[in-house]
């Protein structure tokens, strides 16, 4: 299985909409986000490679864009949860065109003390 890895950092707001939060995470804060996605295929593709990784770096940047410097309570369905973020990156990305790459995982690390990871086969 060929795999190929890119990664953007960002810098968003949110707080948490969840029952009895602490108090920091209530209030608007903000977090350092690193967004990493790999590709993965069986085969590589007619040039030689699974993906062209300057179109994977391009399309996580604009996907990462619509998130950076923003406020996720804005652009996130229900709470703000870093799992809901993973997601919305992984559909931003789902339709690359990528013909030999087969599926994603998206890992995204909040401020360096957890990573949370969404995976699934690409359309």
């Amino acid at each position: 299985m060929y795999a190929v890895t890119v990664s953007e950092s960002f810098v968003a707001q949110h707080y948490l909409t969840v029952p009895n939060p602490p108090p920091e995470e209530a209030t608007l804060h903000s977090h350092a986000f690193e967004a990493e996605v790999t590709f993965r295929g069986p085969e590589l593709g007619e040039y030689g490679y699974l993906l062209d990784i300057d179109l994977a770096r391009a399309e996580l940047a604009e996907a990462v864009d619509a998130y950076r410097d923003e406020t996720l309570n804005d652009h996130l369905e229900g709470n703000p949860s870093v799992e809901r973020l993973a997601r919305a990156i992984f559909d931003r990305l789902a339709d690359i065109d990528a013909p030999a790459a087969e599926s994603l995982t998206v890992a995204v690390s909040e401020d360096d003390k957890a990573v949370v990871r969404y995976a699934g086969p690409l359309s």
